[in-house]
């Protein structure tokens, strides 16, 4: 019996990209929904993840799995062994889940609060943003990839920010070519990836769509 694979999804997401990326380099063959957020929520979004009613979730063979990173972490477990994401070494494999929880708990939320405001507020997250990106390409290094050679976890759980570079240098002023040429060019590595390549939203339609957000969020 072929596997059911699904990814319930929503094009502009960073942390559904985390899920495409990873399937895309594993070879799996998985059907795209996108989901009509956050104001239409489908019934098999709210069936499969009733906790917290968001994307993405993997649905394998029936079984829904929720959370960018438990999903990358499945896929890695479930498929491709001869190719993981995760390093073998235990010490090593804390180390890369360790930065991509910085990403989620240091990056995300200030970059954010970056686009979304302006004056003194959007000054101090885009001061953090930078600050963030700096730590995690500390971490990098000279390395091709977070892991050495080898594209892998921490890698998955970054490049999707990349697609909100060009938005965040426009609203803020900064450019992260001279902050951060270091993980700029990792990141343009990244890209030369099909997998990468075929799941990163062009950064001009992120840019439209953190515009309508941002009007949005400063009209409240």
């Amino acid at each position: 019996m072929a596997e059911e694979v699904i990814l319930l999804d929503l094009w502009s997401s960073p942390f559904g990209t985390r899920a495409r990326i990873a399937l895309r380099e594993k070879g799996v063959h998985f059907d795209l929904r996108e989901e009509d957020l956050p104001s239409n929520k489908s019934p098999l979004l709210l069936q499969m993840n009733p906790v917290h009613k968001k994307i993405p979730v993997l649905i394998h063979n029936g079984k829904p799995v929720c959370e960018s990173h438990i999903i990358v972490q499945y896929i890695d477990e479930t498929w491709g062994p001869e190719s993981p994401l995760l390093p073998s070494d235990p010490h090593e494999r804390a180390r890369a889940r360790f930065w991509a929880d910085y990403v989620d708990k240091k990056i995300f939320p200030a970059g954010r609060t970056a686009y979304r405001s302006t004056g003194e507020a959007q000054e101090a997250a885009k001061k953090e943003y930078i600050e963030g990106l700096k730590a995690v390409e500390g971490e990098l290094g000279d390395k091709a990839y977070f892991g050495g050679e080898r594209f892998g976890f921490l890698d998955v759980s970054l490049i999707p920010f990349y697609s909100w570079f060009y938005a965040v240098e426009t609203f803020t002023g900064c450019s992260f070519e001279e902050e951060c040429p270091k993980l700029v060019r990792w990141a343009k590595r990244c890209m030369q990836r099909e997998s990468v390549a075929r799941s990163l939203p062009d950064q001009h339609k992120v840019y439209d769509r953190m515009s309508e957000i941002r009007k949005k969020v400063q009209a409240q």
